[in-house]
């Protein structure tokens, strides 16, 4: 059970510092990310709606106040990381690694979270 607890909270605080500094990013470099948003193709008043949910996913995800809160910022969280994965592959800017380590650590904060945690199924059904 320690080991369970000790990779959840490793891979949940990567997870949290990598959209944090993405969230930051947003809302401090707002002229760069437009550049990066024009390069990958993405719609750039998407810039401020996604900063402030990657900020309120990670309070989602740290505080577990709502079972089904949590559970959509892992969904969001999962849909950005591929979308930028794709992205990245698809203008083939060799930029894929940050999304690519997204993908990854939120796969194993998540899985972990339900060994810990028990899964959202079980909660509803007690």
């Amino acid at each position: 059970m320690k080991t369970n607890k000790t990779v959840y909270w490793i891979s949940t605080g990567i997870l949290s510092l990598l959209f944090l500094f993405s969230a930051t990013m947003y809302l401090v470099n707002y002229d760069m990310v437009e550049g990066f948003f024009d390069h990958l193709g993405f719609p750039t008043w998407l810039i401020y709606p996604l900063a402030i949910l990657k900020i309120l996913g990670i309070v989602a995800i740290l505080t577990k106040k709502s079972i089904f809160l949590k559970e959509l910022a892992y969904a969001g969280f999962l849909f950005d990381a591929i979308l930028a994965l794709a992205a990245h592959i698809i203008v083939k800017d060799g930029e894929f690694m940050l999304a690519l380590i997204g993908c990854l650590t939120l796969m194993i904060s998540w899985g972990y979270d339900r060994k810990v945690y028990g899964s959202y199924v079980q909660k509803v059904n007690e």
